[in-house]
């Protein structure tokens, strides 16, 4: 058994041989610890109640993927969202230690694997993200840690699993890990490991997406994970839809957006606007029908086909000058974008009824068994406030890294690699399905940054001629030749 001092020792080594890393590390839980103690017990976005709803009782939810409100359900015990918040900030850390430790491996130098790794450990956007009890910092966390097990080396059957397990798990938390799912697939497919190791992250990553969609089926009568696919697609679409162009039919004329096209809200503002007649229907505390949403699929089709320059102007100006501005817009609302800010004065808890009852100061305190509401703690909260508003990855830095890899390539001369592709395109589908589907929101860039980063990262090692082996490439080449 290895004694604590035996133990102190090896730690005390490894923060020696890592001193660099060890510092950012450091710098980034005290930043953590910081806003803990200046927001207790967490910070709130309008999504949360929902989840904490799933928590308390686990159900198939219409709207939302019912992977963060399991987790939630998995810590109720202790009836704690400071314990919540704290785990996401330890996952916010987790993925900082294994972007800088899979860099190293790969023969990157600490200095570069350090500066890779900074975005997620120091970014003021990214530890208020991991304060608020919302799935994004969790999803993050499981498909980095997919990644990592793919790349780490060639990867067993067993690993492969694993990683088509976490990613299953990431699509049942946000639907945007099928996607990153796919990928992870056609990148093995083409490093050509044999078929074992696809087929085990096909099934392990697929088989639960069949059966979380017959639980669906039991509590919604469909066979989905969510019903709200087209309702997203007929808000992405609202914000330029011209029912004179489209002339949709009778049964679908009743979804015409209100207001003058060019003179609307924002496309995810459609959705849930209250304050003039909602031609979806919805009402705070409903939720959509599979009817509703196989309706607003067809005029949302119906508009793009009709109006496709449009729909290409939407997508583009939200992908390519939202996404990569240096500084943030009050975009899709002033509410939505305070909702990502340590604010002075934290937003209140809504009056509107949460899915299956009780209002969300009702939900969350009976999740708590106490209070819930956000506390504010000086000079704690000024302290992270001015540190958010300080350091932070502007969008056009984003752009830079994102570019990082095809500027090596172009000087190397040389053609990409799986290793750089698979976190390159899990970044380029974080920003590119969102707004192409659904709508832009901020939230959304912060969780596709570490992947752009790692596959920074890893272009680099390529770039400097040294190739990472696999164990095993790596024993076969120590290996003597046979004799003659």
């Amino acid at each position: 058994m290895v004694s604590l001092s035996s133990a102190a020792g090896r730690l005390g080594a490894l923060v020696r041989a890592h001193r660099p890393f060890a510092i950012v590390l450091a710098v980034g839980a005290v930043v953590r610890v910081v806003a803990m103690l200046g927001y207790t017990p967490a910070l709130w976005f309008n999504d949360s109640y929902d989840y904490v709803r799933i928590g308390l009782d686990p159900f198939a939810h219409p709207i939302r993927p019912v992977g963060y409100g399991i987790w939630l359900w998995v810590l109720k015990p202790f009836h704690s969202f400071a314990l919540v918040a704290g785990l996401q900030h330890l996952m916010g850390l987790a993925i900082g230690v294994m972007i800088y430790a899979l860099l190293r491996r790969r023969g990157l130098p600490g200095w570069g694997a350090v500066l890779a790794a900074v975005p997620v450990l120091l970014d003021g956007n990214q530890i208020q993200l991991e304060q608020v009890i919302l799935s994004d910092t969790l999803f993050e966390f499981l498909v980095i840690t997919a990644v990592v097990l793919v790349l780490w080396r060639t990867p067993s059957v067993w690993m492969c699993a694993a990683a088509g397990l976490l990613l299953a798990a990431a699509t049942l938390t946000r639907t945007i890990g099928l996607p990153v799912l796919l990928i992870a697939l056609g990148v093995l497919a083409f490093q050509r490991v044999g078929w074992r190791r696809p087929a085990a992250l096909a099934v392990a990553g697929l088989l639960p997406l069949p059966l979380y969609a017959g639980w669906f089926h039991a509590e919604n009568g469909t066979y989905a994970i969510s019903v709200t696919d087209g309702i997203f697609l007929w808000g992405r679409t609202a914000a330029f839809a011209d029912c004179e162009k489209i002339k949709p039919s009778p049964d679908l004329a009743g979804l015409c957006p209100v207001g003058e096209p060019g003179h609307r809200r924002s496309s995810s503002t459609q959705i849930w606007n209250t304050d003039d007649p909602n031609p979806l229907g919805w009402a705070p505390g409903q939720v959509f029908t599979a009817e509703q949403n196989d309706r607003a699929q067809r005029f949302a089709l119906e508009a793009i086909k009709t109006q496709p320059l449009d729909y290409v102007q939407a997508v583009s100006y939200d992908l390519f000058v939202r996404t990569f501005s240096p500084v943030r817009a009050k975009y899709p609302t002033p509410y939505v974008v305070d909702g990502y800010t340590f604010l002075k004065h934290p937003q209140h808890q809504p009056k509107w009824n949460v899915y299956k009852g009780g209002t969300p100061t009702e939900t969350i305190q009976a999740y708590e068994h106490g209070s819930a509401r956000t506390r504010t703690h000086e000079p704690f909260a000024t302290m992270v406030r001015g540190y958010q508003q300080v350091v932070a990855l502007p969008g056009t830095a984003l752009a830079v890294v994102l570019l990082v890899p095809f500027g090596v390539w172009a000087r190397q001369r040389r053609r990409p690699d799986s290793a750089v592709a698979l976190p390159w395109l899990t970044s380029t589908a974080l920003l590119v399905v969102p707004p192409v589907t659904t709508d832009f929101d901020y939230r959304y860039v912060v969780v596709a940054v570490p992947f752009a980063c790692l596959a920074a990262g890893l272009a680099c090692v390529r770039g400097r001629g040294r190739p990472a082996l696999d164990d095993d490439a790596e024993r076969t080449a120590r290996e003597p030749a046979p004799a003659s």
